[in-house]
C-alpha cells in the first residue's frame, strides 16, 4: 500500500480559503524581442491578405468572366477623352455592364489596360462579359460604316452626299476637281472628317488611274492620263451596262481618231449646270448648238475635263476599248443599244426606234424652244434627257459626217452619234 501524505490540521476558516493558484511561468528572454513581436505582427498581417487577396482574385474572376446583361449584339458609342468612370456610366446606361463602375475600374486595371481605352464607335457582343468588353475597347475595333459612293456623279454631288451623312464630322474645305474621286464602296468609323473621307477617295483614284494607265491600250489616241479620265467620264455618263462599255468607248475612240465630234448629250449638260449634275428636263434644240467649252456637239475633240467621276469599270473600258469600227449608237429599247459603222445602219436603227416609241406612250414633255418628240433614255445615262426626231440622211455616205447630236434633232445635215 502506497502511502498518504500526512495531512496538514487546519483551522476550518482556512479550509474554506482557495488554494493559491502557482504564478504563470515567465516568458524567456526570446519571446519578449521586439522583432520576434514585430514579425510575428508581420505574418499575421499577410495571412490576413492572403485572404482577402483570394477573396477578391476569386470575386473578381466571377465579375469578369460572368456572362453579361445584353440580350442581343448592341453598338455604343465612346465619346472622346473619357475616362473611366464615364465609360464605365456609358456601358451601364447602355445595359452592357450591369456591376458597379468600381468593379469595372477595377478590372480595367487588372488586366492593365488603364491608358489603352479608346473612344468610338463598339459593338458588343450578346453576354459579353467585363473582360470581353474591355478588351474590344482596348483593341479599338470600331464599327466601320460601308459608305458606297455610285459612279458618274459630279464631285460636288459627292461632296453633298458626304456632308448629308452624320456619320461625319467637319466641312470639305473646297470641291475637289472633277474626275478626282473613285466612285467605290469604302468603310469609314463614325467621327471621320469629311476631308479625310475626300483625301481616302483621291488617293484611291491615283492609285487605281495610274494602274489602268500602265496597262492601257497604247493605240488609242490619248495622250495622258487625264485624257483618260475625261473620256471615261463620258463612257460612264452615256451607259450603266458592263457589257457596253467597252464598245461605247470604242465609238468615241473611233471618231477621234478620224477627228468627228463625240458629240455627247452628257457634254452639253455639264456646259449648262456644271458640278450640280442633273439638268432636270430635256434639252432643248436651241441649247444644242450653244457654244460651252464642253458641249461636244460644237468643240472639237475632247472637252477641258471631266465631266463626272468614273468609276475603275468605265476607266478600264476606256483604256482598252473594244476593237470595232462602229461610228454610231443608238437606244434599242431593251436598255440597251444598238451599234453600227455606217450612217445608213444607224438610220434604219433609228427608224425602228421611232416605231417602237409610236406604240408606248411617253409622259415627258419638252419644254418650249421649238419641242421634239422625246426618245427613250439609257438606262444608267445619269440625266441627259435628250430629244430626239429622225435625222435627214447626209449626202457623203463614204466619210462618216462630223454634225449632228447624239439623241437629239440635228441642227445640220450631218449625223447624230446616238439616238436616245
Amino acid at each position: 500500500m502506497s502511502e498518504r501524505p500526512p495531512i496538514s490540521p487546519r483551522s476550518p476558516r482556512a479550509a474554506l480559503e482557495p488554494e493559491q493558484v502557482p504564478p504563470p511561468p515567465k516568458r524567456s528572454d526570446r519571446a519578449r524581442n521586439p522583432f520576434v513581436i514585430v514579425g510575428n505582427a508581420i505574418f499575421t498581417i499577410l495571412i490576413i491578405l492572403m485572404l482577402g487577396a483570394g477573396a477578391t482574385y476569386y470575386y473578381g474572376k466571377q465579375a469578369l468572366e460572368s456572362p453579361g446583361p445584353l440580350q442581343e449584339d448592341k453598338i455604343v458609342n465612346i465619346p472622346a477623352r473619357a475616362g473611366k468612370r464615364d465609360i464605365a456610366d456609358v456601358l451601364s446606361r447602355e445595359g452592357v455592364i450591369n456591376v458597379n463602375p468600381w468593379v469595372f475600374i477595377g478590372g480595367v486595371f487588372a488586366l492593365k489596360a488603364s491608358s489603352d481605352l479608346k473612344p468610338g464607335e463598339y459593338s458588343f457582343q450578346k453576354n459579353a462579359s467585363l473582360r470581353d468588353v474591355i478588351a474590344t475597347i482596348v483593341d479599338g475595333k470600331v464599327v466601320q460604316h460601308a459608305i458606297t459612293i455610285p459612279e458618274g456623279l459630279t464631285s460636288e454631288q459627292i461632296v453633298s452626299r458626304l456632308s448629308d451623312n452624320d456619320i461625319f464630322t467637319g466641312s470639305v474645305r473646297e470641291i475637289p476637281r472633277e474626275g478626282t474621286l473613285l466612285p467605290e464602296t469604302y468603310k469609314f468609323p463614325r467621327g471621320t472628317t469629311r476631308d479625310q473621307v475626300i483625301q481616302r477617295l483621291q488617293q484611291a483614284q491615283k492609285r487605281v488611274l495610274a494602274e489602268i494607265w500602265e496597262r492601257r491600250n497604247t493605240d488609242t489616241p490619248l495622250k495622258s492620263p487625264d485624257q483618260l479620265v475625261t473620256l471615261a467620264s463620258i463612257v460612264e455618263k452615256e451607259t450603266g451596262r458592263a457589257d457596253e462599255r467597252s464598245r461605247v468607248a470604242a465609238v468615241f475612240v473611233n471618231r477621234l481618231r478620224q477627228r468627228m465630234k463625240l458629240q455627247s448629250d452628257p457634254t452639253i449638260i455639264y456646259g449648262l449646270v456644271g458640278g450640280k449634275g442633273t439638268l432636270g428636263r430635256p434639252i432643248k434644240r436651241s441649247e444644242i448648238t450653244q457654244p460651252s467649252p464642253y458641249n461636244t456637239y460644237v468643240i472639237d475633240g475632247l472637252p477641258p475635263g471631266p465631266i463626272a467621276n468614273p468609276g475603275r469599270a468605265s476607266l478600264e473600258a476606256t483604256a482598252n476599248p473594244a476593237r470595232t469600227r462602229d461610228l454610231f449608237f443608238v437606244a434599242d429599247g431593251t436598255g440597251g443599244h444598238a451599234f453600227t459603222e455606217t450612217y445608213d445602219q444607224h438610220a434604219k436603227n433609228v427608224a425602228k426606234l421611232r416605231a417602237s416609241e409610236k406604240q408606248i406612250q411617253n409622259d415627258t414633255v419638252e419644254p418650249a424652244d421649238d419641242p421634239a418628240p422625246a426618245a427613250a433614255a439609257t438606262p444608267g445615262a445619269a440625266d441627259t434627257n435628250p430629244t430626239a426626231t429622225t435625222p435627214p440622211k447626209p449626202t457623203n455616205q463614204k466619210k462618216p459626217p462630223r454634225g449632228g447630236r447624239q439623241g437629239a434633232a440635228q441642227q445640220t445635215t450631218s449625223p447624230p452619234v446616238v439616238q436616245r
